[in-house]
């Protein structure tokens, strides 16, 4: 599982910010991580929304290459909405489950 710590997390949704599907999807980790920041030890210490989070991580970084950072200047056509909509639903359940509430950004 590819895990993004803090600052990994913060450098891709500053480098995807206008990206139709990636804008949206690193704002959503970020709220997760920030959510995971205010109710427990942190992020990168309580696994259960690293977890949850799993597939959309993989989503933004793939295998963690210059080939799909945004510093590589992809335009990063590879991501489907559908692809964005199936790793939102781990999140949507942890959300459910935990009780903790963070914003989940859809994709228009």
């Amino acid at each position: 599982m590819r895990f993004l710590n803090t600052w990994e997390i913060d450098e891709e949704r500053e480098g995807w910010a206008k990206h139709p599907i990636l804008g949206p999807a690193t704002r959503t980790l970020a709220n997760l991580r920030d959510a995971a920041d205010a109710n427990s030890d942190g992020w990168c210490y309580w696994p259960k929304p690293a977890r949850a989070a799993a597939r959309l991580m993989e989503l933004i970084a793939r295998d963690g290459t210059w080939a799909y950072s945004f510093r590589s200047g992809s335009e990063r056509d590879d991501v489907t909405v559908s692809e964005y909509a199936a790793a939102l639903r781990p999140l949507k359940a942890f959300r459910t489950r935990s009780g903790i509430a963070f914003d989940i950004e859809e994709v228009r």
